[in-house]
């Protein structure tokens, strides 16, 4: 049988934590693990298994936040390789040991007591470099993806909070550079980011606030189409998603009519299953008429497409 332990000694109480919070039994393997995060020569190792189990023990997001020096030593090996970022000599053994860096700090992101003290710390500030990276080598490809993967974590939840704090640190043109030369993986994440942005009313509006940002935007959105590759279904549902959030502002639907692809007008045979997507074919068909400007859509045949709503 396992054993637990109380994160007392590892983790001390911090003044505004409850004891039960702080305290309360944590399965030993893993106090063990983040102990060893503090002895370089055993960080390594300790950070692989972290990284392996964080999915199914939730309260590693508060041992390693409240434990000393943990986060400083996760710290420590994210911008210790930051002077290998613009040249081709990152190692692939280096980037997973800094993905697995990321992976834990991820953890923190996810849980719902920590979160907010993760962006109060301006810890996603020291991901930015990955994402602002243009090799694409795989082990620069890895750090970006988990990168975003953090903030993915922390987008997910729909909180205000977040989504101001990631305004307010210009996360979007990162994204949006990612979009456009990333890797299907890197896309679909990056493209993630600012459909949750988007939803948020105060994400909508900061885009729509200038004609620049909304042209960028579709910049980025329309070069996931080519002539000779279309995105993943996966992909295009969170492009859609994306063009169907800024129609929601009235005042852009004329200049967005005229700027939005043919591929997302009039989608691929292959997604014609996808009832999500016959909806959005539907209202974006709705809008055109409304616009009156019919003449740039094609449109669907209303018995193949189930009701709105």
């Amino acid at each position: 049988m396992q054993k637990n332990t109380s994160v007392g000694v590892g983790v001390p109480m911090q003044p505004h934590q409850t004891a039960g919070v702080v305290h309360g039994p944590f399965p030993e393997d893993i106090c063990v693990l983040v102990h060893n995060i503090a002895f370089p020569e055993k960080r390594d190792e300790a950070l692989t298994e972290l990284s392996k189990m964080r999915e199914r023990s939730p309260e590693l997001a508060l041992v390693v936040w409240y434990s000393v020096g943990t986060v400083a030593a996760l710290l420590q090996e994210i911008v210790s390789i930051y002077p290998l970022l613009f040249s081709p000599s990152l190692t692939l053994p280096v980037s997973n040991r800094v993905c697995n860096a990321l992976a834990v700090l991820q953890c923190i992101a996810s849980h719902q007591e920590t979160r907010h003290l993760f962006i109060k710390a301006n810890i996603p500030l020291f991901l930015y470099p990955f994402l602002n990276t243009q090799i694409k080598d795989k082990p620069y490809e890895y750090l970006r993806v988990t990168s975003l993967g953090v903030i993915g974590a922390l987008v997910k939840t729909d909180d205000r909070d977040v989504i101001t704090f990631l305004l307010k640190t210009e996360i979007i043109p990162f994204c949006l550079q990612i979009m456009e030369t990333g890797t299907e993986l890197s896309r679909t994440v990056a493209t993630f980011i600012l459909q949750k942005i988007l939803q948020d009313e105060s994400g909508l509006a900061y885009i729509s606030a200038t004609s620049d940002r909304v042209t960028a935007v579709n910049k980025a959105l329309s070069s996931m189409f080519t002539k000779t590759q279309q995105p993943s279904p996966r992909l295009f549902k969170r492009i859609v998603r994306c063009y169907s959030r800024l129609f929601d502002n009235m005042n852009l639907r004329d200049f967005l009519i005229r700027m939005i692809p043919d591929n997302v007008r009039v989608p691929s045979p292959s997604y014609k299953e996808d009832n999500a997507l016959k909806r959005w074919n539907l209202q974006l068909y709705s809008y055109y008429q409304e616009s009156q400007s019919p003449q740039y859509f094609l449109p669907p045949s209303h018995a193949d497409y189930p009701p709105l709503g």
